[in-house]
């Protein structure tokens, strides 16, 4: 059973809501970041960087969330063609290193907020998903990273009326819920 790796309010959740979403079985294996666990041998051998989230599925071991979503995306959620597989990479690395940065780090917020979610207010008044109408690992990875923003910052974002209906939506996922929900 694949095993997945995380601390409390750790970006491990974010894994938890995607293997949700697939209903996948999995085991998570609840670090005490507190006490080190995550710099200990035994975690270390998994992620020598000994940050969360990591995964073990089988043999096999991976750690950085967005590299996990797309591992899983591609095992479990199989995408037809390089083009499709190339949008949802283009997403996941837009959460990870554009999106949650622009509006995490306070020093670039001010500057990155219209910036960024202008341009996802458009595309979420023209259609449901990041994709389309069709829920992907693109909206975990985007969907996670918008849906903490009133979570820890509570911006304004009256401005994007379609990206806050688009952050109810995924919050209002069952998934969601389950792995993030409780955690406002």
């Amino acid at each position: 059973m694949l095993k997945l790796y995380g601390g409390a309010r750790s970006r491990a959740s974010i894994v938890q809501w995607y293997l949700e979403e697939l209903e996948i079985p999995y085991e998570f294996v609840l670090l005490d970041m507190q006490a080190g666990a995550h710099r200990e041998p035994e975690f270390l051998a998994i992620n020598p960087m000994g940050k969360v989230p990591a995964i073990v599925d089988g043999d096999f071991k991976l750690w950085e969330s967005g590299a996990i979503l797309l591992y899983l995306a591609e095992k479990y959620d199989k995408t037809t063609s390089l083009e499709q597989r190339a949008e949802l990479n283009q997403w996941v690395l837009f959460a990870n290193a554009t999106l949650g940065p622009g509006i995490f780090v306070e020093a670039s917020r001010e500057r990155e907020t219209p910036r960024l979610l202008n341009p996802l207010n458009q595309i979420f008044e023209q259609q449901t998903f990041l994709l389309g109408e069709q829920f992907s690992v693109a909206d975990v990875a985007v969907g996670s990273t918008l849906a903490y923003i009133p979570m820890m910052l509570k911006l304004d974002l009256s401005a994007y009326p379609d990206v806050v209906n688009y952050i109810k939506r995924m919050s209002e996922r069952p998934a969601f819920q389950k792995a993030i929900g409780g955690r406002s």
